[in-house]
């Protein structure tokens, strides 16, 4: 057992930040990102996948599974708050928005353009810019090789009309 635990901290640290920028991309929030990679980690020693030779390509299923799911219990989360909100107290004075950045409005475009993609348009392109295969690609998303240039080629022509929409 202590090899392979020396073998997982060595795909930590070559994989871990990778995964990190896919999931914080993926999901908008970098302490969802931090959570679902440290458990996809530990998905990875209690139980790890039959083939090795396709270990990066679980990973980032497996992270994105749990991003996908922490992200619906989040929907779920905010839809009964809403629902609620009657009961809460009123909230804190929002931040200046003349402090805002160049880059924070670039930053909420971006993320809402990617928010605005289906869940496999968003894993496909997410995972094109990570550098993945689209063999890779198309074996998590469930789709062939072939299909998955033009899927990345759609995805990316939908963020930029939305970025670009947005500045107008």
């Amino acid at each position: 057992m202590r090899g392979f635990d020396t073998e997982v901290s060595l795909l930590w640290k070559r994989h871990r930040d990778d995964l990190f920028r896919y999931v914080a991309r993926y999901s908008g929030d970098n302490d969802l990102a931090e959570d679902v990679v440290q458990e996809a980690f530990l998905k990875l020693r209690d139980r790890p996948p039959p083939n090795d030779s396709r270990l990066k390509g679980w990973l980032f299923t497996v992270a994105t599974n749990l991003a996908r799911d922490a992200l619906k219990l989040g929907r779920r989360r905010e839809q009964l708050e809403a629902e609620h909100a009657h009961e809460l107290p009123f909230p804190t004075a929002a931040a200046d928005p003349l402090a805002q950045t160049e880059l924070e409005d670039l930053r909420g475009r971006v993320r809402r353009a990617l928010d605005s993609l289906s869940e496999r348009e968003r894993t496909v392109l997410l995972m094109y810019q990570e550098g993945f295969h689209h063999r890779e690609i198309g074996e998590a998303v469930g789709t062939t090789t072939e299909s998955v240039g033009s899927m990345i080629v759609r995805a990316a022509k939908k963020v930029a009309r939305t970025v670009g929409t947005e500045r107008a």
